[in-house]
């Protein structure tokens, strides 16, 4: 026990002082990791074999990662975003492995193991870019996001990979004697399978029974058994159903070989409309991190230097031609797919490395006969040091690349900073309308937007537009928002927007933030986050089509104009009333208290609208009040 315990401090002791180092020196926490397993391992000797046998519990992190990823992409922004998952990432794992595979096969590689290397090399690290992405802000970007989508092709692509990978022994290998460490590697999950022995079509079947398990019980048991849970009131008891939920369902996939990172994604997905998802991530996010800081020290620890050091030429040249030929392949990629400016290079740096699901294929390619064992060694090694590599191209990426490629930008941004300005988020359909009629009226804007697409595209029309992500505390700044009157939220991500409108308020409590609204929840949650005015962005275009309905009916337009106005007012005052009953943790479809007053308003809302569509005073001249007077009748 003495031993697990000095292990223990050894590992937390190691990324306790390295990581904020790293974080000082702007290295980031991924490299503090990678530099902390490197001076406990191979620099000091302080832990050894049992690196390999961490690493793989380490590893849980990946899958806890997927999840909360999984919990934060609803179903149909994974639908939206099908052209550069299916084509991005296909294209991305199917040129790679083709190129690679080709180059391995012309230095004299078997054909086999040629397939084998170029499938392994197909893949990237999926802890390392998006741990990178999430902490240097860059995730929702438009490199960002074909990043991730090609991420998670890859991991669904490596259940075909291990499917294919027993069809390509040689003989040869097969006969051998596997190394021990090796076979370690392999045996990562449990003996038990459900699949075992089965024909095709049954596995087939068990796969699908499994994903649907996943999906139905996301869907219809998760609710009633968290409800259940939560009852009991009791923290460690919801955390403890969280991990058992992870847990459960990685296990699952595993027994019917398919990726556990896959299936907790899935889970992720369907679990992402609940209103224990903010409860969920909260839980298992501390976990989380901590198995993904221990699994980047294993890497770092578990570098063999001294073979590095016999085969320096040959590991150095090897990793440095991998990267370059993923990276050239990323870039042409980047270029059909339309990728522009930093968001290219972002794309292109950030997943040309190897990944960790690297480790468990060239294992499981050894225990099957494909690759030689002292291949594999080499192989090991490149893959350990590509990854240990990629801090270092994001730092070079946002130190070097990312001024040079915006220094444009960052010149017209040095003159935003003038008393005066108002800042608009987004340059959509909403942020456009609200852009023009300040210009057309003499006011200075600074238009903030994250799509690349959509800044060129006003851009032609003579919209000078900045490109970036207006939820960073850096951009904000630097678009002048300490000296900036107003700020206009008119982005259509709600948790963006929040964002954005929190900041605002906590840097600047007296500016004036006006923010897009989705419905009434969103309305709510503005106005608890600081912002001013709430505006509803189908809500006057509602309106204005009901008055021309009473118009086309026969009512007369000033009388239509008098019920359109006093309905506004009255729903204002309706919005006020339900405000107090707004709980931000739970729906309005199931909030009872929100629901009983809800309806009590709606008839009082009604009433007052009969009463001024049969020509009565009341609600319709109180339309045609002062302001302060309005708002004064209405709070009576």
């Amino acid at each position: 026990m003495s031993g697990y315990l000095f292990q223990a401090f050894i590992y937390l002791c190691a990324a306790v002082i390295a990581v904020p180092i790293a974080k000082r020196l702007g290295l980031g926490s991924v490299l503090g990791y990678l530099i902390a397993g490197i001076v406990i391992g191979p620099v000091i000797g302080l832990v050894g074999s049992e690196t390999q046998d961490i690493q793989h519990f380490a590893e849980f992190g990946v899958v806890m990662m997927l999840f909360i990823v999984g919990l934060e992409l609803e179903p149909k922004a994974l639908w939206d975003m099908r052209n550069r998952l299916l084509g991005l990432g296909g294209l991305q794992v199917g040129l790679t492995a083709l190129v690679i595979g080709g180059v391995a096969y012309a230095l004299g590689v078997p054909w086999q193991s040629s397939i084998a290397v170029g499938l392994v090399f197909s893949l990237s690290s999926t802890a390392i870019v998006l741990q990178t992405l999430n902490e240097k802000g860059l995730m929702k970007s438009d490199g960002g996001q074909s990043s991730f989508s090609v991420l998670l092709f890859q991991d669904i692509a490596v259940i075909p990979m291990l499917a294919l990978v027993p069809l390509l022994a040689i003989q040869q290998l097969v006969d051998k004697s596997h190394q021990t460490d090796l076979e370690a590697a392999a045996e990562q999950g449990l003996e038990l399978s459900l699949i075992d022995g089965l024909a095709g079509w049954q596995v087939g079947g068990v796969t699908i029974l499994a994903i649907a398990a996943v999906i139905v019980g996301g869907h219809y048991l998760s609710r009633p058994l968290f409800r259940f849970i939560a009852g009991a009131k009791l923290r460690e008891v919801f955390t403890a159903a969280a991990l058992l939920l992870v847990i459960g369902i990685a296990l699952l996939m595993t027994l019917v070989g398919l990726s556990p990172a896959l299936g907790t994604f899935l889970a992720g997905v369907v679990l992402a409309n609940s209103e224990f998802r903010h409860e969920l991530e909260s839980d298992i996010d501390p976990f989380k991190g901590l198995l993904l800081g221990l699994f980047f020290i294993t890497v770092g620890a578990g570098i063999n230097f001294g073979y590095l050091f016999d085969q320096f030429a040959v590991v150095i040249g090897l990793t440095i031609g991998l990267m370059s030929v993923k990276a050239i392949i990323l870039y042409c990629l980047a270029v059909t797919f339309k990728l522009k400016g930093a968001d290219r290079w972002l794309f292109t740096l950030g997943l040309a490395q190897a990944g960790e699901f690297g480790f468990v294929l060239l294992s499981f390619t050894v225990q099957n006969g494909v690759i030689a064992s002292e291949l594999s060694q080499l192989l090991l090694l490149v893959v350990a040091l590509s990854m240990l590599l990629t801090p270092l191209l994001f730092i070079g990426y946002e130190r070097f690349l990312l001024p040079k490629l915006t220094k444009d930008q960052q010149r017209e941004e040095d003159k935003i900073t003038e008393q005066g300005t108002v800042i608009i988020a987004g340059t959509g359909r909403f942020g456009q309308i609200v852009n023009r009629m300040l210009l057309g009226n003499g006011y200075k804007t600074v238009v903030l937007d994250l799509s690349a697409e959509a800044v060129d595209r006003v851009g032609r029309f003579g919209v000078k537009t900045f490109f970036g992500d207006a939820s960073r505390p850096d951009l904000l700044h630097a678009a002048g928002l300490h000296e900036a009157k107003m700020i206009v939220v008119a982005i259509d991500d709600e948790e963006r927007a929040l964002e954005i409108v929190r900041h605002a308020r906590q840097v600047r409590p007296d500016i004036h933030i006006v923010a897009r609204a989705r419905d009434r929840n969103s309305v709510y949650d503005m106005y608890f986050a600081g912002a001013n005015d709430m505006i509803r962005e189908t809500f006057d275009s509602s309106v204005r089509a009901g008055r021309s309905a009473l118009e086309g009916l026969g009512v007369h337009p000033y009388e239509a104009e008098k019920i359109a106005s006093a309905f506004v007012e009255l729903d204002l005052w309706g919005i006020r009333q339900l405000a107090e009953l707004h709980n931000p943790e739970m729906p309005s479809h199931e909030n009872e208290a929100y629901i009983a007053r809800a309806k009590e308003v709606r008839d009082e809302m009604d009433r007052a609208m009969a009463g001024a569509s049969q020509g009565h005073k009341g609600a319709v001249d109180r339309a045609w009040m002062p302001p302060g007077q309005r708002t004064a009748d209405l709070e009576e």
